[in-house]
């Protein structure tokens, strides 16, 4: 009961619905997050040992009996005056004995730098100078080879000399495999002994996960959260596609009105969603449509939010001014279904969401829109601007420090609608501009996730419907801003 009421004594000093959610996000992540860490780092160093010994050992066992086999055969070969290091190749059954040897020196070489076992290395480092002594040896051999009256003395060296360093090294090999799998044996007993220990250690953080959860559910879990809960969860459904479900606000204030037009907004949509699918030619043509109608759960959530939070601060004349926003901005995305709307309902779409957005980015975020009323009433493709507005302000002003702008300009020219976008932001290098444009002109899914498929999608729907010859280009320098020029036919 005491830390309860110590709680509550912080949050009532705190004053902030966002600092007791992020006490609340606090209490329940970093353990979860410090105790992931503890597992990935503990896992990896002893999988890695573990996969490192096992290369090893497989490395090594190569050599265990084969290199002794191919040498004898080789030298033997040598020995009795048949073939020569230069044409043991043409043997199909014989390899060199001269690449075996390199190839194992460097094998060792590698296992020298890589062995993990205590004494290995030294083991190594024996066998390294044992083949230079066995290619000091089978050289001797290979110089007499090509001369008469070497042969029994070749044979004894053969035997004396050859055949002997490769039992050595044979022996030594099986005993560097030996002690590696001893120490593999004691890696994969540390191995469970961390599992254990990580089995231990979560039982005891979830358990403090779960009361420090509790206490301070309980303290944060009133009428003023309830609601924008809910709101928030239906928001959820609506964005995985469930258009059945409401929002139900049992109250008279600006919550309600909120969840009444979030209603009727689902139910539009829904019905939208539904004849949509419904007039679909192909799978591709459905996906377009659908992006059309598509609108950003997160966009909505953060408009919510600041709806939220001026109601609470008491400006209401804000709230009103952000709520018509909204609701001009979503009766434009819906619009009835129509695919193609007029350049001055286009102009008003981009206006509402540049209004709701300076809403959250007043301090960093300035627009202007310049677009003569002579092209108000022309046909233009619904949601071709407001996706690089969106591109501008995420990836070009907030990515700047300090305050940017943004201008939306249109032109008239040739019996072309020309329409640019421009922002003072980052801005993008040579080589990031070459990725993006060879980006926008492949074919896309709308299931991608990248940041340049709004551009892409924006594009590709300018070239079904109007030709390839329309589209998007752009310019920028890094640093100074971006530009990107809308072409399309009157």
């Amino acid at each position: 009961m005491k830390s309860h009421f110590l709680l509550e004594e912080t949050f009532r000093l705190n004053g902030k619905l966002n600092r007791k959610l992020n006490l609340m996000i606090t209490v329940i992540m970093v353990p979860f997050i410090v105790l992931v860490i503890y597992l990935l780092v503990s896992m990896i160093n002893y999988c890695n040992s573990y996969n490192q010994i096992v290369k090893n050992v497989s490395l090594a066992n190569g050599y265990n009996i084969d290199f002794k086999k191919e040498i004898d055969a080789g030298m033997y070969q040598i020995a009795i005056g048949s073939a020569v290091p230069e044409n043991i190749l043409e043997k199909k059954d014989i390899r060199n004995p001269y690449e075996v040897l390199e190839e194992a020196r460097t094998d060792f070489t590698k296992l020298q730098k890589s062995t993990l076992a205590p004494g290995n290395s030294r083991r190594v480092k024996r066998l390294l100078k044992t083949f230079d002594t066995l290619e000091k040896r089978m050289l001797e051999i290979s110089e007499d080879a090509g001369e008469s009256g070497h042969y029994e003395e070749n044979l004894v060296r053969l035997d004396n000399n050859i055949r002997i360093l490769t039992e050595v090294l044979q022996e030594g090999i099986q005993e560097y495999i030996h002690y590696e799998t001893d120490h593999l044996e004691s890696v994969r007993y540390e191995l469970e002994l961390k599992e254990k220990q990580a089995v231990e250690v979560s039982i005891v953080c979830l358990i403090a996960v779960i009361i420090g959860a509790v206490m301070v559910g309980v303290v944060i879990s009133g009428s003023v959260v309830r609601p924008i809960v809910r709101l928030c969860k239906t928001t959820e459904e609506v964005a995985l596609g469930n258009f059945s479900v409401r929002v139900e606000v049992n109250s008279s204030d600006e919550t309600a009105i909120l969840a009444e037009s979030f209603n009727r907004m689902i139910a539009d949509m829904g019905e939208l969603v539904e004849r949509i699918k419904q007039e679909q030619l192909n799978l591709r043509n459905a996906e377009l449509k659908l992006l059309q109608a598509q609108i950003n759960p997160h966009f909505l959530y953060n408009t919510l939010d600041t709806i939220m939070w001026m109601a609470e601060a008491g400006q209401k004349e804000e709230v009103v001014s952000l709520v018509s926003s909204l609701s001009e901005f979503f009766r434009t995305t819906l619009s009835k279904g129509r695919d193609y709307i007029t350049v001055k309902e286009e102009a008003s779409h981009i206006k509402s969401y540049l209004e709701i957005q300076k809403f959250r980015y007043r301090d960093i975020m300035d627009y202007q829109i310049d677009i003569p009323e002579s092209m108000n009433e022309y046909p233009i493709l619904k949601l071709t601007l407001q996706p690089l507005v969106e591109n501008a302000l995420y990836h070009g002003i907030k990515n700047k420090r300090g305050k940017g702008k943004i201008e939306v300009k249109g032109e008239l020219r040739d019996n072309l609608l020309i329409f640019t976008v421009e922002d003072d932001g980052i801005g993008m290098t040579p080589e990031q501009i070459k990725i993006l444009c060879e980006y926008i002109e492949k074919e896309h899914s709308v299931s991608e996730d990248t940041a340049g498929f709004g551009l892409a999608n924006v594009n590709e729907r300018i070239r079904l419907n109007y030709g390839k010859e329309y589209g998007l280009t752009f310019s920028s320098a890094y640093g100074e801003g971006t530009t990107v020029r809308v072409t399309i036919p009157v």
